[in-house]
């Protein structure tokens, strides 16, 4: 079995009525970064950004935002 990343950032966003616009500003995190992020393009790699994101989006617990899920082969 491997392990693969799941970003829920899209439905964050549309529970808390935010656009990536929005928590980009809220964050100063490149809009560019977290749309791709968003859509599972990207990982962020900054934990400081991770952070910055929970606290916009009043999140206390990172697996809110991503967790991991096994696949199997």
């Amino acid at each position: 079995m491997n392990t693969i990343v799941v970003v829920k950032l899209k439905a964050l966003l549309l529970e808390k009525g935010m656009t990536i616009r929005e928590l980009s500003r809220r964050t100063d995190v490149r809009h560019a970064a977290l749309s791709e992020f968003a859509n599972q393009k990207r990982i962020i790699s900054h934990l400081p950004h991770l952070a910055c994101i929970a606290h916009a989006l009043d999140i206390k617990d990172m697996n809110e935002i991503i967790t991991f899920e096994k696949i199997e082969d």
